[in-house]
């Protein structure tokens, strides 16, 4: 019997146009709440910008953001994981000096943070994912906020990886490069992800891992899909997802979590 439901936002619940059916939610979700199954939205991104998705719901979601760094019920902080900002600041001096990369995003408990010299094509496509951004000249100066989370866009591949690659080497107890999409790289505390997150959640409402049915299409995913043998992983996911997910679910452009759900609810 299910009694939780994880699903990653963009590329599992949300179509390629960052919309979803929401009348088909809203009724499937009705049949979970009456079925008392825990909903939980586990992606990277700002909680700001997840629970804007659901203005009617956030009271009945509980909210796994910024890969797992910070869980949110009730507008209330259950669980929370910070960067030491030494280590931080280093790491960030790395990605801009050595590697030249400046599209960057740090998200702080408070709010997230970016350089003036991000790139428009940069800043477009962060407006898809964080509601809540502060500019700043250098990120040594925020001394008010505590970090979770870096963020950036990289479209050459092997820059990616090499990037990838370094800072992993070079930090191996301090961080863990994960891949988020195509040309999109977090950085996020070694032990933290949304498995970890989701089975802390598990041991405080006292449900059992066989119980819950998860979704998702990266490998930020992994962790969460491998909780589960009721896991699916999107028909369009990353070579490493497909492995471990025990299941695959129909496009997210067809609505595909949706149709799994109401099988498992309705049945």
């Amino acid at each position: 019997m299910i009694k939780v439901i994880a699903v990653d936002k963009d590329g599992t619940l949300m179509r390629s146009d960052h919309t979803f059916d929401k009348l088909y939610f809203d009724q499937l979700f009705q049949i979970m709440k009456a079925q008392h199954i825990k909903f939980i939205v586990a992606s990277g991104n700002q909680y700001a910008q997840l629970k804007s998705l659901f203005p009617d719901k956030v009271n009945d979601i509980t909210f796994v953001a910024e890969n797992g760094a910070i869980t949110y019920y009730r507008d209330e902080i259950l669980d929370v994981n910070y960067f030491d900002k030494t280590v931080l600041q280093q790491v960030l001096n790395d990605i801009i000096d050595k590697h030249k990369v400046t599209d960057l995003i740090i998200s702080g408990v408070r709010t997230a943070y970016v350089l003036p010299n991000v790139t428009e094509d940069f800043t477009a496509y962060i407006n898809h994912y964080y509601y809540d951004v502060k500019q700043v000249n250098r990120f040594e100066d925020i001394t008010d906020d505590d970090f979770v989370k870096v963020a950036m866009r990289i479209k050459d591949t092997v820059v990616l990886d090499q990037v990838k690659s370094d800072l992993e080497t070079q930090y191996p107890q301090h961080l863990r490069a994960v891949t988020s999409g195509n040309d999109s790289l977090d950085l996020i505390l070694p032990a933290v992800n949304k498995g970890v997150a989701i089975q802390s959640l598990l041991a405080r409402w006292d449900i059992e891992q066989e119980a819950l049915l998860a979704f998702g299409d990266a490998d930020n995913d992994i962790e969460m899909l491998g909780l589960t043998p009721h896991s699916y992983a999107m028909a369009e996911c990353s070579d490493a997802l497909a492995t471990v997910a025990n299941n695959r679910a129909p496009s997210n452009n067809d609505s595909g979590v949706l149709k799994v759900i109401e099988r498992f609810i309705t049945s």
